[in-house]
């Protein structure tokens, strides 16, 4: 055996992401959808990242009824497993944490487009689908985009081997969590009808 095959080898400052399906999601999404789309008729959008569409205000989904609450809930939850699977990753477990969180609906038709930023106020930033806005179970969705937060690591350091972009496709119940520093944006929508979702962010109290 060579000696250079005894050499300590590790990839650092790797990102986390954590996806998951929740199991209530097709009953939540029957509820969120009609409270959603009527809450966007009466109120105004908010002009923020979005291109076209409807962009809620911030809260925590009131407008949503009980089906708001229990999606909160799960949010929650997917940030303290989140918390949890990072500081074990670190050898460490987590103190008790305060978590403030705020959400906000998005309703997308053809054409409608999110901005790539980020969310520096925040820990963790996320996603939950309500309708994937396509009728057609083949088709891949308008999907979420996440971009490298280190630019330079794609561009430098064996191109060949990484992508700066990941695309991840919507399915109704599925929740994403990330860093609140991961760029992430959404790519014009091509569905026959409105795509609805549902960002927040939750950060930890006191911040950072």
């Amino acid at each position: 055996m060579r000696e250079i095959e005894n050499v300590t080898f590790a990839n650092l400052f790797a990102t986390p992401l954590l996806a998951h399906v929740w199991a209530e999601g097709a009953a939540l999404n029957e509820q969120l959808k009609d409270r959603i789309l009527e809450h966007a008729r009466k109120s105004p959008s908010k002009d923020l990242t979005n291109v076209g569409g409807w962009h809620s205000e911030t809260g925590r989904l009131e407008f949503c009824g009980q089906a708001g609450e229990r999606l909160v809930a799960h949010m929650r939850e997917m940030t303290e497993e989140a918390t949890l699977r990072v500081y074990a990753g670190f050898g460490k477990s987590p103190e008790r944490l305060n978590w403030t969180l705020h959400a906000w609906a998005n309703v997308n038709a053809a054409g409608d487009f999110n901005k790539m930023h980020t969310h520096p106020g925040a820990t963790w930033s996320g996603v939950y689908y309500v309708d994937t806005g396509s009728s057609d179970r083949a088709d891949e969705g308008t999907p979420l985009h996440l971009s490298d937060p280190n630019p330079s690591r794609t561009s430098i350091f064996f191109p060949e081997l990484s992508s700066s972009n990941v695309l991840i496709k919507p399915e109704p119940g599925l929740m994403i969590l990330f860093p609140s520093y991961v760029p992430h944006g959404v790519l014009p929508h091509r569905g026959d009808r409105e795509r609805i979702s549902i960002a927040f962010n939750v950060r930890k109290e006191p911040f950072p």
